[in-house]
């Protein structure tokens, strides 16, 4: 797809730091809508942000402007029942992406979920990040509110963002045999210049792009020669990928990894644990956020390099669902995501010392072995284990 993973001058990006800068942000593009609105994302969950955001997708429609929704079928699994009925009755097209039908067995293709969050207004603004559609404040078991990123982007990274949320739209409408686009003929967006920025727009899917978004942290990595930070809410990386920060940290690299320190997914959490030692072994530090719940997935290297998106670093992600990441190559804004990243450390963090990490108990590392055997296990069953 033309566009796709290159690095296109002239675009203005904005860091949206969580909700609370997000869903404004949002909402106030949604009233400018003119002709068309492209949404995406895994959770639009029926809370008070949720009933928000689409209480104004359903003003945009009423007003004439053509509205699609798209929300994938496990991570929205309640979005049928509850939001969806209403955006409808207003004009809002909706589509669900792989529904659970039935009774859920363990097949591979199930795991193939739409996890990026993605919206393009117009061809002239548009939206990547980790937020989906729920209220900072809905964290069951964890401390409010919940820790994100997205960016606002307006230029010409505008036209591979247009072309993939039309793309996947068509491909899942047909699959429907519900729903058709009412403009087929409609002619590429092509986004003027809006800013300095460059850019680039990456996915993650089962086809062409496969593995464009762990090449491009590789490659950052590879290239680092000062410091790499990165913050991950969900941390189970391949070979390839530890190899890298390990290669990075013994050649001088500052690197830091920010990773989830309350348990959500008990399982994954310990397994990440697994990781811990031959990562500070290497030099990596990690820090863990405790504050409260950490949803990001962004990192920043030699204070350039930059990346904010959908995609975590752990199976999942890297391999079997469809993510979206761009990828900024400005000091400016690499500056803001490493004050904001080093204020989350300030105010949360608790950095995991070699030398402590070495005297945990027994109980404790034979939960962290037994965690990562079960994982690697549940990997192979899903088809997808190997040297990857």
């Amino acid at each position: 797809m033309q566009g796709i993973g290159e690095f296109l001058p002239g675009n203005h990006v904005v860091l949206l730091e969580s909700g609370r800068e997000y869903f404004p942000a949002l909402a106030d593009c949604i009233r400018l809508a003119v002709t068309e609105i492209y949404l995406e994302t895994y959770i639009f969950e029926d809370d008070a942000t949720g009933r928000f955001v689409a209480a104004e997708l359903a003003a945009a429609a009423r007003r004439g402007v053509t509205v699609r929704v798209l929300v994938d079928g496990f991570g929205g699994r309640a979005f049928p029942d509850t939001l969806m009925p209403g955006l409808q009755d207003a004009g809002v097209h909706v589509l669900i992406y792989r529904p659970e039908i039935g009774r859920l067995r363990f097949k591979r293709h199930r795991l193939r979920r739409l996890h990026r969050k993605l919206v393009v207004i117009d061809g002239r603004t548009g939206f990547v990040g980790g937020i989906n559609i729920i209220d900072d404040m809905h964290t069951p078991g964890h401390m409010p509110p919940r820790y994100d990123y997205a960016v606002r982007v307006e230029g010409p990274l505008l036209a591979p963002m247009h072309a993939t949320v039309r793309r996947l739209w068509e491909i899942v409408a047909w699959a429907s045999l519900r729903y058709r686009l009412h403009d087929p003929h409609r002619p590429e967006i092509r986004a003027e210049p809006r800013g300095d920025v460059e850019a680039a727009f990456l996915v993650r899917d089962n086809i062409a792009h496969r593995r464009d978004i762990e090449d491009a942290y590789l490659s950052a990595l590879a290239a680092a020669r000062s410091d790499a930070m990165i913050a991950c809410a969900y941390f189970l990386p391949g070979r390839r990928f530890r190899q890298a920060l390990r290669d990075a940290a013994e050649r001088g690299v500052k690197v830091v990894m920010i990773l989830q320190g309350r348990v959500e997914y008990r399982l994954l959490h310990y397994a990440s644990r697994a990781l811990y030692g031959t990562l500070l072994a290497s030099g990596v530090r990690i820090v863990e956020y405790h504050q409260s719940f950490l949803h990001a997935k962004v990192a920043v290297v030699d204070g350039v390099w930059a990346t904010v998106g959908s995609s975590n670093i752990d199976p999942f992600s890297l391999l079997l669902a469809r993510e979206a990441n761009v990828v900024v190559r400005n000091a400016r804004f690499a500056a803001q995501l490493t004050a904001s990243l080093n204020r989350a450390i300030a105010r949360g963090g608790r950095e995991i010392r070699h030398d402590r990490w070495r005297r945990r108990s027994l109980f404790e590392r034979a939960l962290i072995r037994l965690a990562y055997a079960g994982v690697r296990v549940l990997i192979g069953l899903s088809g997808y284990g190997g040297r990857h």
